[in-house]
């Protein structure tokens, strides 16, 4: 994917870290509510450019796990007081267990069940007995609404030097009928520094599963799992919050 990889440089214009905040705190509350005993640690699964972990940060401490160097980059300089590891979601094992384990919109590149579920698995090894976890995909198969939305930024003018500027439009299509993915249509302008533009096409697949697939993924890795629903913008979206339970004595 070209977003993530070759045009990483460009994620700021794409996906400031400013747009995150009130997400962020609906994250938090949602963890808090849930919580059994104390959240000072926490794993991030597929952080990206660090824009959540900017405003989690404050109240957690954090480990971010990105399978794009290009992301990783950007969430370094963005958070440089937080430990940052190159693994992939499905299989990466650190030996260590976190009061929290955080996974946003990157599980929605999951798009078989083995995939999802493998995921699930590493959020389960990774989470202390008693501990939260928070999924948040884009869309489960009973939320997802196809549609276009178009957003973009520009870089602060500097003297004597040239501005980068990005405009995208994002296309969700339909699913096929019975399929667990979809294709998701990034159609980007992208002007240079020198006042060139550009146009780059990137095609994403989606996972899209029933949030019954969801809660009994959960519950074959051991998590005791619900649905909750966070609000961004006055909208809600689906989201699992899901609990490690103690060893039976």
């Amino acid at each position: 994917m070209n977003l993530y990889d070759e045009l990483a440089d460009w994620w700021p214009l794409v996906s400031p870290p400013s747009d995150y905040e009130e997400e962020a705190g609906e994250y938090l509350r949602l963890l808090r509510a849930a919580a059994t005993g104390e959240l000072k640690t926490m794993l991030e699964l597929g952080s990206g450019g660090g824009n959540n972990a900017s405003h989690l940060k404050r109240d957690f401490q954090l480990t971010l796990v990105e399978l794009s160097e290009g992301m990783l980059k950007h969430s370094r300089e963005l958070n440089p007081e937080c430990e940052h590891l190159l693994a992939d979601m499905r299989t990466v094992r650190l030996g260590r267990e976190f009061d929290a384990v955080f996974v946003h919109d990157a599980i929605t590149y999951m798009v078989t069940e083995a995939d999802l579920r493998a995921a699930l698995e590493t959020v389960a090894v990774h989470l202390r007995a008693g501990g939260v976890a928070l999924v948040a995909p884009d869309a489960t198969w009973e939320s997802f609404e196809p549609g276009v939305t178009s957003e973009g930024g520009d870089e602060p003018e500097a003297p004597g030097r040239g501005a980068r500027s990005l405009r995208y439009l994002m296309w969700s299509l339909p699913p096929k009928p019975g399929s667990t993915t979809l294709e998701v249509h990034f159609g980007m302008l992208l002007k240079e520094r020198d006042g060139s533009v550009r146009s780059v096409h990137d095609v994403h697949h989606h996972g899209l599963f029933s949030r019954a697939t969801w809660l009994r993924l959960f519950s074959e890795v051991g998590l005791e799992a619900r649905l909750e629903s966070r609000i961004l913008e006055g909208k809600p979206y689906d989201t699992f919050v899901a609990l490690k339970p103690a060893p039976s004595r």
